[in-house]
């Protein structure tokens, strides 16, 4: 059985939860959010607690059970906490602002790149390096981070890019002159 999947998730105050079937929905101060778990887990609500149960001992129910109760805790600490994910901005001309919602990045291009927001998720902007991306959906906070990034990735060399704030880039070592 699944280490993780045994735990308990306490449900904070604040925090609403509606269990119906296989659909899990969860309210509380920072959004909604609501998914449908995969077949082969049962999802129980124990006085104030959240209870994730394989329905089998076949191998798909079993693991399965550590997934559907890590996305379930995610959703519980997302409209409870939120999260975020800090980018840098790397590089001599490397500047980014907010417009409106939109995330607009000088990263090196002859253009701009503008980025639009998908509903929940908002960008903020210090010192016109340091992007930070914020929202209740784990997933959601860490694919724009990651579309944010792919835009100038890091580059070998002289670490110049986007990169995740505390991320480690393997420098490479130039061409050595002629001796």
């Amino acid at each position: 059985m699944s280490r993780i999947g045994k735990n308990p998730i306490p449900i904070p105050d604040k925090v609403a939860v509606t269990l119906d079937g296989l659909a899990v929905s969860v309210k509380g101060p920072k959004g909604e959010l609501s998914r449908t778990l995969p077949e082969g887990v049962s999802v129980s609500q124990v006085e104030n607690t959240i209870v994730v149960t394989p329905t089998s001992q076949k191998r798909k129910s079993r693991e399965r059970h550590g997934l559907c109760r890590s996305l379930v805790a995610n959703m519980v600490e997302g409209v409870s906490k939120g999260y975020t994910r800090k980018l840098e901005l790397i590089g001599v001309g490397s500047r980014a602002q907010v417009k409106g919602k939109k995330l607009v990045l000088s990263a090196g291009f002859s253009h701009p790149v503008e980025m639009d927001p998908p509903e929940g998720v908002t960008f903020a902007v210090e010192n016109n390096t340091k992007v930070t991306v914020s929202g209740a959906d784990k997933e959601l906070v860490g694919n724009e981070a990651a579309k944010i990034r792919a835009i100038r990735p890091p580059e070998p060399y002289k670490g110049k890019g986007i990169r995740y704030e505390g991320e480690r880039i393997l420098r490479k070592a130039g061409k050595s002159g002629k001796k």
